[in-house]
């Protein structure tokens, strides 16, 4: 089983955003069975609250539910339980390593170094474009399902 986690700053935008995106194109592909998807913050500020409704929203009117999902802070030992430790931009990743205590298995990369264009993934909770942000998680989301499964799902 491929064990994933998705990180940002509070849990409660970009992380569960990807979290759930992933898990609808990974049952799009029917290999739910294959993978455990979840995701976490770096910091203490949202930890217990639910995903935030313009996250909720968007994904609601793409047919993806959050139901259930609350924020939870990343811990040094998801190093050892998880296979890729993903991270939504730079700021994530270097808070991420002070986590781990760093990165000797080579697990913690951004979601759009799967892409051909690497970039950082803008917080929404501050630029309000959860749109956007969606058409990044998505793009990031689809090019980790094809280098893993070695499938793309028609959308």
């Amino acid at each position: 089983m491929v064990k994933i986690l998705f990180i940002c700053h509070g849990n409660i935008c970009r992380s569960p955003m990807a979290e759930f995106v992933l898990k609808d194109i990974i049952d799009r592909l029917h290999r739910s069975s294959q993978f455990e998807i979840a995701s976490a913050a770096t910091s203490t500020e949202e930890i217990g609250n639910p995903v935030h409704h313009g996250t909720r929203d968007l994904l609601r009117r793409k047919g993806i539910s959050t139901a259930g999902k609350y924020a939870r802070q990343m811990t040094r030992r998801d190093y050892q339980e998880y296979d890729y430790l993903i991270g939504m931009d730079q700021w994530n990743i270097r808070n991420m390593l002070r986590i781990t205590g760093g990165d000797p298995e080579g697990k913690v990369s951004k979601l759009l170094d799967f892409t051909d264009h690497p970039r950082d993934i803008a917080d929404p909770w501050y630029t309000g474009d959860f749109e956007t942000t969606y058409a990044d998680v998505l793009e990031g989301c689809l090019a980790l399902a094809e280098r893993l499964t070695g499938m793309r799902p028609e959308l």
